[in-house]
């Protein structure tokens, strides 16, 4: 069966899961960003076949989440660290473990986020980069972007009516912080 690809999609979120959204990569993601880089480590975690690891790095080495680095000459081995472009992955796993600890753990949190300094259980929350303002439903909405494409601008019309006067520039896209002592 023939996968649909998203690439050519003008969604961005359609984008991203192209090259994330295969379930191995998002695990492979989550242990690459907690410090594993070799295959027999990825393996071991994941109990993945090596023929599906093999292609899932490739994937994300392709998509420029990872970045293959050769460590020893003879035999022949590599390695996997992620780029700038994994590491800004990173807040969409927290967003996911938090979302996942609040609607799928009904026994508890089995991994929680920690300050690392007071070791307070931490709560992640997405922000808007610009004014430090958490990102609510009640103040924010989605919009077109000036790439966007006929389609899209009919599927978002009606938000311009929410919204006040045009930005000036384009916001990069917001980021996840954390809050001190909530619990997920």
């Amino acid at each position: 069966m023939h996968r649909t690809s998203f690439d050519r999609m003008p969604c961005p979120i359609a984008r991203s899961l192209e090259r994330v959204g295969e379930w191995w990569s998002m695990l492979i993601m989550r242990d690459a960003l907690h410090g594993m880089t070799r295959f027999d480590q990825f393996q071991k975690s994941l109990g993945i076949a090596p023929n599906m690891l093999t292609r899932r790095l490739e994937a994300l080495t392709a998509a420029g989440l990872l970045e293959r680095r050769r460590y020893s000459e003879h035999p022949p081995r590599d390695e996997y660290v992620p780029t700038a472009r994994g590491r800004d992955f990173r807040p969409v796993l927290l967003a996911l473990l938090a979302w996942g600890n609040r609607h799928f753990a009904p026994e508890g949190a089995s991994v929680q986020l920690l300050d690392r300094h007071t070791g307070a259980a931490a709560d992640p929350i997405l922000v808007d980069h610009f004014t430090g303002k958490p990102i609510t439903e009640g103040d924010h909405v989605l919009a077109v972007g000036p790439a966007a494409p006929e389609r899209t601008r009919r599927r978002y019309a009606s938000a311009r009516a929410d919204v006040g006067p045009t930005p000036q520039k384009q916001a990069p896209a917001a980021r996840i912080t954390h809050r001190r002592g909530s619990r997920s």
